[in-house]
């Protein structure tokens, strides 16, 4: 693992361990590359109003907004489990909000990464706005 992807790994296991997540016990923590090479975390935030939680991708997005950054050049998921904790759709258009099309997505587990993705491979015809195009 590259020392940039271990910084990733590391600040999204740290984020994982703070989920609020008293519903479904489901830990998630996000950590963001930013274009100026801050790291921005999130984890999960669950209420009892199910729906209005916040997943991670939101939570380390509204982070690197609020710090004034604008674009992400790599991400890392990590989530309990076994299997692949890839970002819901709605985060999925969140990210790619944020980055290019062939900005990796690494997906993790707590041994490590157990795949890659591109943005727009997870999200391969996401709605932009005609006068966005091309962006970031």
């Amino acid at each position: 693992m590259s020392a940039s992807l271990e910084a990733l790994f590391e600040a999204a296991k740290a984020a994982q361990a703070n989920a609020y997540c008293r519903y479904s016990g489901f830990h998630v923590g996000v950590a963001l590359e930013a274009a100026s090479g801050a790291i921005y975390s999130g984890c999960n935030v669950e209420i009892a109003s199910y729906p209005e939680g916040w997943c991670a991708e939101t939570t380390a997005i509204g982070k690197m907004v609020s710090a004034g950054e604008r674009r992400i050049v790599s991400a890392l998921v990590i989530g309990d489990g076994d299997g692949l904790t890839t970002p819901c759709g709605g985060c999925r258009q969140r990210l790619a909000e944020f980055a290019a099309a062939d900005v990796p997505v690494h997906v993790a587990g707590a041994e490590g990464v157990r795949a890659t993705f591109t943005v727009g491979t997870l999200l391969p015809h996401g709605f932009v706005l005609k006068d966005e195009e091309g962006r970031p």
